[in-house]
This record gives C-alpha cells, structure tokens and sequence, in this order.
C-alpha cells in the first residue's frame, strides 16, 4: 500500500529517512554529501537535465531535512535551483484567437500591450501587461487565459511571486506558513524545514536518562493521525512512537477538549471571537486584517494549551508535536508557546523517523490512546471547532445564542472577515481553517482526501469518553 500521495512527498521523505538514519547513529556530520549520491546512484538522471543537477538538488533537500537556511525565520523554503521547469506564468493568446474584426481585447486594454500581426492574431507584449486580466473578461473566444504557476494558484495570500531568474520567492510578510504551495510544487522546489533533529536529540539525551532521572519526553499527536498510516493500525502507530523513546503519547485532542471550554465561555463574555486553533489562520488575520485581531480568541492552541499542562505538572518533560500542519513549526516559535512546546515534526517526517529505525508497524502489538472526547477528536476536521464549541456551552450551562461561520480553506476566511471588518457578518463566531477540509488537509498529512473526513469521524465515535467535561476531568 502506498504510503503518501505524491512521488515529491516520497522524495522528500527518503531524504528525511537518510538524515535521520545517519543522526540516530552520529554519522550524520561527515556522511551529509553521501546523501545526494546514495539516491541518486549511477551516472543517468531520473529527474534533471543532468545528474549534478540532480545531485545538488538533493544536497539543498539535505540542508533543509537538517533544519534550512538559520538567516530565514520563515519555516516554508524555496529551492532556487529546483524551481525551472514551469512555464513563465501570466495572460498568454492562445490558438483560440480567431482574429476577429471586434478587437475587444485592444481596445480595453489601457497600457497597449496588445498589437495584432498580419494574420490579425493578438499578441500580448508582456513588459507593458500588468496582468489586469482586462482583455481575458472581453474576449469572444475566451482565447485569452491566465497560466500561473502551481505554487501561486495554491497560494491564497499571494505571497508567492517570482524573481529575476524566474524562480519562486516567497514574501515573508504574507506568507502564513499553510504549506499549500509545498503540497502543490509539482516539482518538490517548496519545502518546510525540517526540525526533526531535534527531536533525534530530545530522544537520545532522554535514552541517556533512563538510569538518572528518567524519559520525560511526550508525543502530542494531533487529531487526524487517525486517517494517516493506512498500512497500520492506529494503535500499532502508538507502540511505534513508545518504541522511538516517548515516554508517553497523548492525544491533542484532549487539548482541544480544553480550549473548547474556554473559547465557549470566552465567547460568551465578548459576544464576538475568531478562533485560536489554527496558527495559518491567526497569522493571515494579523498579516491582512490587523483592525481585527482583537477579536481573535486569547486562549492558546490545543497544542500550546496541552504542552503548557504537561510541562507544569511534569517537571523536566519534553514535548514534542506531531501533526499534519507546517503553520505549527512556526507557531511553536512563538514567545507565548515557545517555553511548552520543544519541537514539532509532520506525519511525513514520523514516517521518515519509523523508518529510519526500519520498524515495521504492521507487525506491532497494539499500544492505546484515548484521553481525548469525541469532540476534541473532530477538531480535526472543518466544523469540528464549532461542533465542540456549542457542545462546551451546553455542558457549562452557557445561556448564549452562538451564530458560528464555519470557514473550510483561507479564501472563505477572506470573505469572512473581509464581512467582519464591514460590519456585514451574520455571525458572532468564526471557526477559521486555512486548510481545505480543516487539519486532514494540512501539508504534512501522508495522505489527503475525503476518506480522512469518515476516518476522523469514525476515530471520534471511538472515544470512551462522550462528554468534553468527562475527558477533562481525568487531568485531575
């Protein structure tokens, strides 16, 4: 069964894999150029134009596996010399153009930049076209279209742009670290940074004290690790990370549990709030609409939240995430999650990190998680929020009339708030996901789709406890 949507996902993983074999042994330093060699062996390329091309693509994919360029604080990066197979983007005629008599597209066209050769074809001069998209609207043929690259389709802040050589670049100011351009790059040329040496180090110094103090290092799993790993039971994914060095795994969710009883009751006393739970979604409000951002929840992530409580009742621990999402390696740098939350790794670099260990999952008796409410487990999903959002009101006894806007990819975000800064919003609670779907849609999933969504329900219907005040009381 194949593990991952993409040959891109599957590239970047054996990079991961290597790197993290090579760490688990201290051969990693004065191995890091045998990489690029060991997959791409023989003198022929399977990708490039040449195969040192090739090679040095794969020693850029290296650098970024063992953490990415320090100079740059955004967690999503480009690979300058893996971005040149996309055709240069922008309005383009196309064979469509049936040289008409109208000339639509001329005369509304306020910069002149379409002319007409002999054959009354039209031709676009692309160094007077600002891509207004004028001459496209008018024209009887629709011969005239718009191509971008994948990487700027799949970006919805436009923070991708391209540069003199034709490459992507992505502007810090907009980016909100989604990681939709890195699922999207056809070619692999986008990637997150990669943190999971660090956690081959919490683990390995936590090896080390097992005879002293003790493993104190957790695994924080998010929600829709339910619909990942679909060659294993979830289970034997759980005796998987026990046996990587975790101490314990503990379900996000139940983190979820908790801020969904604060953000109801916050709720409540402010009348309006945009969610916390999604760090893309709470990074697009203050990059684009800073008027609201005081309208966003103050309660930390159900990651931050849960870290926060394991660190305070467990002195010493280490808690490292692991989830779909790219947006969260950035918000773990927060100054406000910062001190809970030690690192934070994707589903496709635990699956790198299993393998690198060469565990075969499907042989693993099954381990157990279950911390977590039906309703903390479905934040995973679009509409989870809110769902446990109005379950939290009912249990507390929380007289108040939620009018929840459930927003399912940041472009319905976008509307939401673009009616939420114009006063015109009919509703008093945004649920903001900037992923298609909500987490099972995030970058770092092994696999996406529909089937997630069943899967996600299904893990919720599994949980012992019904009830979000049920799930919370056995922290006390």
């Amino acid at each position: 069964m194949r593990k991952f949507d993409t040959k891109v996902q599957h590239l970047k993983y054996k990079v991961l894999r290597e790197v993290a074999r090579l760490a688990w042994e201290d051969k990693l330093l004065e191995n890091v150029i045998d990489i690029s060699q060991k997959l791409t062996p023989g003198k022929h390329p399977t990708m490039r134009c040449c195969v040192y091309k090739e090679r040095a693509i794969l020693g850029e994919r290296v650098k970024i596996a063992m953490g990415g360029d320090k100079n740059n604080p955004n967690v999503i990066e480009v690979i300058d010399i893996a971005c040149d197979e996309c055709p240069a983007a922008g309005y383009e005629v196309t064979d469509s153009c049936r040289g008409c008599l109208a000339h639509r597209c001329e005369d509304v066209c306020k910069r002149g930049a379409i002319s007409f050769d002999h054959n009354h074809v039209a031709h676009i001069d692309k160094s007077k076209c600002r891509e207004c998209g004028a001459c496209a609207k008018v024209c009887p043929y629709t011969a005239i279209v718009s191509r971008k690259r994948p990487c700027q389709n799949a970006c919805k802040v436009k923070a991708i742009s391209m540069n003199e050589e034709k490459a992507a670049t992505i502007d810090n100011s907009k980016c909100i670290g989604c990681g939709a351009c890195v699922y999207q790059c056809p070619f692999g040329a986008i990637s997150d940074k990669s943190y999971i040496l660090n956690a081959i180090d919490i683990l390995k110094k936590s090896e080390r004290n097992t005879q002293g103090e003790g493993n104190k290092v957790y695994a924080v799993v998010a929600p829709s690790i339910s619909s990942q790993f679909s060659y294993a039971k979830l289970g034997q994914v759980i005796t998987g990370l026990k046996k990587l060095g975790f101490r314990d795994v503990i379900e996000a969710a139940l983190g979820a549990d908790m801020v969904a009883m604060a953000e109801a009751k916050e709720l409540s006393e402010k009348g309006l709030l945009t969610s916390s739970c999604c760090p893309a979604f709470v990074q697009y409000i203050k990059s684009t609409f800073p008027q609201l951002v005081e309208h966003i929840s103050h309660n930390l992530s159900p990651m931050a939240v849960l870290a926060k409580y394991i660190k305070e009742t467990t002195p010493g621990a280490k808690v490292i995430f692991i989830g779909p999402c790219t947006a969260k390696k950035t918000e773990a740098q927060l100054e406000s999650v910062k001190p809970y939350v030690d690192t934070v790794l994707t589903f496709e670099e635990l699956q790198a990190l299993f393998d690198s260990r060469d565990f075969d999952l499907s042989s693993f008796e099954e381990g157990v998680l279950d911390n977590a409410s039906y309703f903390g487990r479905v934040f995973a999903r679009s509409g989870g929020l809110t769902d446990a959002a109005v379950q939290a009101m009912k249990e507390q006894n929380i007289d108040f009339d939620i009018k929840p806007v459930v927003c399912d990819g940041i472009e319905a975000c976008r509307m939401a708030l673009l009616k939420l800064s114009k006063g015109i919003l009919d509703g008093n609670f945004i649920e903001g996901m900037a992923c298609i779907g909500g987490c099972i849609g995030g970058a770092g999933c092994l696999t996406h789709g529909e089937k997630n969504k069943a899967e996600v329900d299904k893990y919720g219907r599994e949980a012992l406890e019904k009830n979000i005040s049920d799930a919370i009381s056995l922290l006390k």
